[in-house]
């Protein structure tokens, strides 16, 4: 069995052409941006799903921005390259980033999350909401191993899983690159109080599940609440 068809049995409550969407785009999202994937025919047959099926499954992710397709000979599927608006994103946080601004970054960061919570929970799909699942497991996987560096990496990949189901490229792009720089291997040494590491990790981590939840079940006034509790900082413990 192939690597792919072992990652759709784990979603098996999905339709078949979310479940290799899903696959696929987990495939796309960890590779270096413009890699080549493979060939239709190759993915296809790995996934292990019928033509119309991966078609389908290929038209879920071009809308969401993960993949580019192309024919003719060295074509195939790759994950998507940086466009110029995604490089205007990068334009807009290098200074800061560069000059070492972090709590500026995070004011920044915070302020776009509610509008990105409002298009989640107007346009996420199954798959979407699969993808910040599996980023929940993570989550809670490096928070029991006390991995304060793998929680933040996953902590990243939910909320860039949250802002890729925005049709907003513009606000998707500058998000997403706002998190290279706040969900950074680095951004684990910034302070968050006094609280326990681990308390804080399993606090958050239920934070993160019910805020998918409340996405899931399109509860928007708990969608935004929860995503405005998100953003208030750990207040440190009093000296004693």
């Amino acid at each position: 069995m192939t690597d792919l068809a072992q990652r759709m049995l784990k979603d098996a409550a999905l339709s078949r052409p979310e479940q290799a969407a899903l696959a696929i785009g987990q495939l796309a999202e960890w590779a270096p941006q413009g890699a080549r994937l493979g060939t239709k025919k190759e993915l296809q047959e790995q996934c292990g799903v019928a033509k119309s099926t991966f078609n389908e499954a290929l038209r879920i992710l071009q809308s969401r921005g993960v993949i580019t397709v192309r024919s003719g000979p060295g074509g195939g599927l790759f994950a998507a390259a940086r466009t110029p608006i995604a490089r205007l994103g990068d334009s807009i946080l290098s200074r800061g980033a560069a000059e070492g601004n972090f709590a500026d970054v995070v004011r920044v960061r915070d302020a776009l999350d509610p509008l990105l919570i409002e298009y989640a929970l107007d346009h996420s799909s199954a798959v979407d909401i699969a993808r910040m699942r599996t980023a929940l497991g993570a989550m809670r996987q490096s928070a029991n191993d006390g991995d304060a560096t793998a929680f933040v990496r996953a902590h990243g990949e939910l909320h860039a899983a949250i802002a890729r189901v925005s049709p907003n490229a513009i606000l998707k792009s500058i998000y997403l690159s706002l998190l290279e720089v706040v969900e950074s291997p680095t951004a684990s040494d910034q302070p968050v109080g006094r609280k326990p590491l681990a308390e804080y990790l399993a606090e958050l981590h239920q934070l993160d599940v019910d805020l998918v939840d409340a996405l899931d079940t399109r509860d928007r006034t708990g969608a935004m609440r929860l995503i405005h509790k998100h953003n208030i900082p750990q207040p440190p413990k009093a000296a004693s």
